[in-house]
């Protein structure tokens, strides 16, 4: 699947032909190329435009917007209409609609309506992919395909109907191959479980109680898996029909419902949508924080999901959304400070995006979006993000992207941190503190990291570790061999945080309990565990235990302890492990000491800004409502080529790097 990586980042727009006057197009198109705009996105939500009734297409306004896109000069983005199934098909078989876990139908009337198990849609799925991808595979307007729309978005990723139950049955056969295995792998021995046939084996919903955890995983892992399926089919159908152009897929922020890598793996790009704002408000972030940074979005929501779909499309990714006013969809919806769109644009592009594109042109005037804004407000006049686009457009040519001889290498970092998609399904099902959460966790130690300047990949668990400095490994309650052979592989420093190797994959406790497998390299066994409810804490000298902490048996000395000398920081050559949740001092306090020790160069940031390298080219970002001086940064001899030494609010400055 290795596509030649275009030379310079793109700006793009996600744009909707069909919502507008034919006779608006020309113009429309004319504007995006005037503003800097090079790629469009269209056609994920048209099925029933391009097929009003089954079997009868009109691909004559299509046809009519590909081609005055591409006379314009503007490159297409063509997607899979699968993500909004038309009223003729779900009446044709109604029961392709998901169920929630109360059995209740998922019905049409909004979008993301299907089951992933449902066959006879699937069928209709490659259908329509193999009918769009006949029609448009070999036009030279169509540079990518986009596969359906944000996967698991409005929670829909997971299904309680009888088309999953079905399959989820015929999962577990392929994955036990004998019930009896399946009762020991799921310790159904417990509260008389114990099954007699797959056909027996129910999906984990409307128990009295909590259903068996073993259950709730796997059935978790089916999900994931059907959505990797029913991405791979469209997939194959595009590779045979339109070869030679990039496939993506738009995932979400903070959506952990499958495992991204796994769709991935059938992609060329990974794309996401972001919406800083909207995720600060939805997300678990205080009081202080979404005050602060209302306008802003938190300084490492976009950069942590740059980062992780960096990883997760192997070093190839874009922006396919990108926030660019007041959205409609978060329980609060504030305006971008100005200058923010900018930021996060060029935030991207330094974090090694291809293409970062706007949602959307014009803002809608009906329907359920009609609240989020464009470029363009729904009178055709430019809204306030468009200015920044175009100035966006001239920071790529100031800063030479443009017409370079290769693309912008991705970031080289020499941080790693290790995140699995499992992990926060483990502890979903079992958080045992209310509140706790894998993806938390590993957000709080990459903004710690941060906060020290540094630049860090998201890796998966099975990912090559040479060649780092520092490893950490905040939260893998399931931790399979190939990681223990990669951490014994290497002699950097590797911070280990609380839950890692407490679950085997059948979602038990190790025999030798906690951290399973990684007692093989640490000589700690982790006793017992408690949660602390809001307000209780346990106390060391400078830092302080928060929700989880777990009780270690060890003759390895704690290099941290409580007041009351329990320890809660071992080391053992380059490895320690944290058995708790540190407060953000703590936490930061702790960074920065093993930072130190891998010998990479901590940074005094001021609160609020934050730096990434691209190449020889460093940026810093000031997500602050009022200025900063970075005087303290700038190397004696840099010579800014966007901003000064003082950052604006929202302001990016940029310098060229002289140690290579």
């Amino acid at each position: 699947m290795s596509r030649p990586v275009p030379q310079t980042p793109r700006l793009g727009v996600c744009y909707y032909p069909e919502h507008w006057p034919r006779e608006w197009w020309q113009d429309d198109a004319r504007r995006m190329r005037e503003m800097g705009l090079s790629q469009v996105r269209i056609g994920e939500f048209a099925w029933s435009r391009i097929e009003p009734a089954s079997g009868q297409f009109d691909w004559t306004w299509l046809d009519d917007a590909i081609e005055i896109l591409y006379g314009a000069g503007l490159s297409v983005v063509l997607c899979t209409p699968t993500a909004t199934p038309p009223k003729w098909l779900v009446d044709a078989m109604p029961d392709m609609l998901a169920l929630d876990a109360e059995g209740r139908p998922r019905r049409f009337g909004s979008r993301r309506h299907y089951c992933f198990s449902h066959q006879g849609y699937r069928l209709e799925s490659q259908r329509i992919t193999r009918a769009i991808a006949e029609r448009y595979g070999q036009h030279p307007a169509v540079i990518a395909w986009q596969t359906d729309n944000e996967y698991g978005c409005h929670a829909t990723t997971l299904s309680w109907s009888t088309s999953a139950l079905y399959e989820f049955r015929r999962w577990l056969a392929r994955r036990y191959a004998d019930i009896r295995a399946l009762n020991d792998a799921w310790g159904n021995v417990f509260w008389s479980m114990e099954y007699r046939s797959f056909e027996q084996v129910d999906l984990p919903a409307l128990t009295v109680t909590e259903a068996n955890p073993a259950h709730l995983l796997d059935f978790r892992r089916f999900a994931s898996a059907q959505v990797a399926s029913f991405n791979e089919e469209q997939c194959s159908i595009l590779r045979t029909l339109s070869p030679g152009r990039d496939i993506t897929h738009n995932f979400m922020g903070f959506v952990t419902d499958f495992d991204h890598h796994a769709v991935a793996a059938d992609l060329d790009v990974a794309a996401w949508d972001s919406y800083p704002l909207g995720f600060l408000e939805q997300f678990w972030f205080s009081e202080e924080e979404k005050l602060r940074y209302a306008r802003q979005g938190h300084p490492d929501i976009a950069a942590f999901h740059h980062d992780l779909y960096r990883g997760v499309g192997r070093g190839r990714w874009w922006v396919m959304e990108q926030q660019p006013g007041p959205v409609n969809w978060a329980r609060f919806n504030p305006a971008p400070l100005p200058g923010m769109v900018r930021l996060w644009s060029l935030e991207a592009i330094a974090h090694g995006a291809e293409v970062v594109s706007y949602f959307r042109w014009r803002q809608a005037p009906f329907a359920q979006e009609q609240m989020h804004a464009g470029l363009l407000r729904p009178d055709r006049q430019d809204d306030v993000a468009a200015n920044e686009v175009r100035d966006v457009a001239a920071d790529i040519a100031a800063l030479g992207l443009v017409n370079t001889a290769r693309s912008p290498s991705a970031p080289s970092s020499r941080v790693a941190l290790v995140f699995d998609y499992a992990a926060q399904w483990v502890t979903e099902i079992q958080p045992q503190g209310a509140g706790f959460s894998a993806l938390r966790v590993a957000f709080d130690w990459y903004s710690a990291v941060r906060r020290l300047g540094f630049d860090v990949d998201i890796v998966p668990p099975t990912a090559d570790l040479a060649g780092y400095s520092l490893i950490l490994v905040p939260c893998l309650p399931v931790v399979e061999d190939v990681l223990r052979q990669r951490l014994s592989a290497v002699t950097v420093p590797v911070l280990i945080g609380a839950r890692t190797g407490s679950k085997t994959p059948e979602f038990k406790i190790p025999g030798l309990l906690p951290p399973g497998l990684l007692q093989h390299l640490l000589p700690i066994r982790v006793a017992r565990v408690e949660s602390l409810r809001e307000g209780l804490k346990e106390v060391g000298e400078g830092f302080e235990v928060r929700l989880w902490f777990e009780h270690i048996e060890t003759n390895v000395p704690a290099e941290w302890s409580l007041r009351d000398g329990r320890g809660v920081l071992f080391r053992h050559r380059n490895l320690r492990y944290l058995a708790g949740l540190l407060d953000d001092a703590g936490l930061q306090r702790l960074m920065t000491l093993i930072a130190i020790e891998a010998g990479l160069p901590v940074r005094s940031l001021p609160e609020g800004v934050r730096l990434r390298r691209l190449g020889n080219l460093q940026f810093a970002f000031n997500y602050n409502s009022d200025p900063v001086s970075i005087h303290h940064i700038l190397p004696p001899s840099a010579g800014c080529l966007l901003g000064s030494a003082e950052l604006s609010p929202a302001g990016v400055t940029v310098w060229r790097m002289r140690d290579s």
